[in-house]
């Protein structure tokens, strides 16, 4: 396990659209768990820090490149929310439509997919408690990104912004404390299958923390080590 690594960022790309200073100092808000060099001439710098943290900065860059290709070349669509972005699930249980306010604010959140769906079991209700904030998210393989919008206009211009971080800062402390198990069913009879999962049901009640997701070839079992550990050793007896 790395406890820190150190990373040399191309800022380069983005001297068109920004001023590079202030991308640098925007970025050292955002990522105040990370370490920054000097901006160099040729417009690399160099990051250290955490693995999980240096990742969330890379994804956060990324979604940024692709938003300004995106507004170059749909440039009169600007105001409008991509079709590829509908609500598929959210942090809440709400069934009220997505809704826009009045100004268009929007945050967004790059997140593992592992530590997005533990999140969501487990701590959306204190994250959106007494918040007109609704999230929308988008899953890619290993990374989700949310969208975070609220759905009234009220005074409080602030509160997406402290979800936001809330979210940011739980997800680091998550990357540092979860791992996951996964227990393959590839192979087996269709009774088998149904006895692996219903064996995980029959056991949530006694690991209450842990994040069990089936799927045809497989369970994903995710949370604290000791637990996971504990649980898929129950499993497997």
């Amino acid at each position: 396990v790395f406890s820190s690594v150190t990373s040399v960022l191309n800022m380069s790309v983005f001297k068109d659209q920004f001023v590079l200073e202030d991308l640098i100092q925007e970025l050292k808000k955002k990522s105040t768990a990370l370490s920054f060099g000097p901006l160099q001439s040729n417009g690399h710098i160099s990051v250290q820090g955490s693995f999980p943290a240096i990742e969330l900065l890379r994804d956060f860059l990324l979604l940024k490149a692709k938003s300004l290709s995106e507004d170059k070349n749909e440039e009169s669509k600007s105001h409008q929310r991509p079709k590829k972005r509908q609500p598929q699930c959210r942090l809440t249980t709400e069934t009220s439509n997505f809704v826009h306010d009045a100004k268009g604010k929007e945050q967004v959140v790059v997140l593992d997919t592992d530590v997005y769906h533990y999140m969501k079991k487990f701590l959306s209700k204190k994250f959106l408690a007494n918040t007109d904030v609704v999230i929308s998210d988008i899953t890619d393989g290993d990374i989700t990104t949310l969208y975070l919008q609220k759905v009234r206009s009220r005074p409080d211009a602030g509160q997406i912004l402290r979800v936001k971080e809330q979210i940011e800062c739980q997800s680091i402390k998550l990357h540092d404390t979860l791992c996951k198990e996964r227990i393959y069913l590839e192979g087996r009879i269709r009774d088998e299958k149904q006895k692996y999962k219903s064996v995980c049901e029959s056991l949530k009640s006694h690991y209450p923390y842990v994040l069990v997701i089936p799927y045809d070839t497989h369970i994903d079992v995710i949370g604290n080590s000791s637990e996971v550990f504990e649980f898929t050793k129950e499993v497997n007896k």
